[in-house]
């Protein structure tokens, strides 16, 4: 990072919108030229996500998962929030049991992503699931997710396939598959 850089100073924020899931902020900013904007955000939190990359024996195990934003099924890999409390392995974990029936007995973390970070202040923590059991709990997912099993050999063909698009899913193939061929 530049060490000649000086953040921007915050001279007001307030909520311009709210539904049940967002929080829409404006926020005044003050840059060190004495440039001011307003930027829109959603209001920041603390809770940070979780993307599991399954692997279960030659395969990378992925879900298919309805996306209302853009009324489709998506292909996946298994993710969703960690719970207050709950370290980034022990989130992985329950969701692999929620979400695809099983546990695992050793994780691997890759990297911790941002999503359009001038916007949203989510992380997103990308994991490997290795030695995978099966263990379900119930989740919260309103019908069960279809798996698809896809070649460890092939993986890089995913990027190939219509429904697996989706910049994080993307991204934790690139870093899977950095992990898995060093």
């Amino acid at each position: 990072m530049d060490k000649n850089l000086q953040k921007p100073k915050i001279l007001k924020v307030e909520t311009v919108a709210r539904s049940r899931l967002f929080n829409v902020e404006s926020v005044d900013l003050e840059f060190s030229n004495g440039v001011q904007r307003v930027y829109e955000r959603m209001r920041p939190s603390e809770r940070e996500a979780v993307m599991i990359v399954p692997i279960i024996g030659d395969d990378l195990l992925l879900i298919r998962e309805y996306a209302v934003g853009i009324e489709e099924y998506e292909l996946g890999f298994p993710k969703g929030l960690i719970d207050p409390g709950e370290g980034i392995l022990e989130a992985a974990d329950r969701e692999l049991m929620e979400e695809v029936g099983y546990g695992a007995r050793h994780f691997d973390i890759l990297s911790k992503l941002t999503m359009a970070p001038s916007y949203f202040s989510s992380k997103m923590n990308i994991v490997i699931a290795k030695d995978l059991y099966p263990r379900s709990l119930e989740g919260d997912e309103p019908e069960p997710l279809p798996q698809v099993r896809w070649p460890i050999a092939r993986m890089m063909e995913l990027l190939e396939q219509p429904d697996f698009c989706e910049a994080r899913n993307v991204s934790a193939l690139f870093l899977a598959y950095r992990f898995l061929h060093p």
